[in-house]
């Protein structure tokens, strides 16, 4: 859809001619359900595992909540950085991720957003996955320090 019409459906429905995507110009987050809404269809809660000669595993892990969206709407993502006051937004290709890895801003600011304004569907279930993964990882790293 980013890409515009294909060939065969320009072909095909030749009096239809696309709109225009107007770019996201939100400067600030008004509603918070709005953002949990999003998020419950664009957002991402990710256990990344990936091998570590450092550990005695062998492997680390890493928790990561993004949102992905077309270069086009980078202000919706600054905005929602602005709101959690936390990650930072990369390129990739054609998009934009909005992404946040440090355990203590998933901690403090997205499992609080989120249990405030949950996450709907099938997507609430990785939430709850994603949570207790956290947990897992903040006991390993107390027993560490201790």
């Amino acid at each position: 859809m980013n890409l515009g019409l294909s060939s065969e459906l320009k072909v095909t429905f030749p009096d239809i001619s696309p709109a225009n995507r107007p770019n996201a110009l939100i400067c600030k987050i008004k509603d918070p359900n709005w953002l949990a809404g999003f998020a419950t269809g664009e957002g991402c809660f990710f256990i990344k595992i990936s091998k570590s000669p450092s550990t005695n595993s062998g492997f680390k892990v890493q928790l990561e909540f993004n949102l992905t969206q077309h270069n086009r709407d980078s202000m919706l993502l600054k905005s929602i950085k602005d709101l959690f006051e936390s990650g930072n937004v990369y390129k990739k290709g054609n998009s934009l991720v909005y992404k946040i890895t440090i355990l203590s801003d998933l901690c403090d600011k997205i499992v609080p957003f989120f249990k405030e304004y949950p996450i709907l569907g099938s997507k609430s279930l990785d939430f709850l996955d994603w949570i207790e993964a956290l947990n897992i990882i903040k006991i390993r790293s107390y027993r560490k320090r201790v």
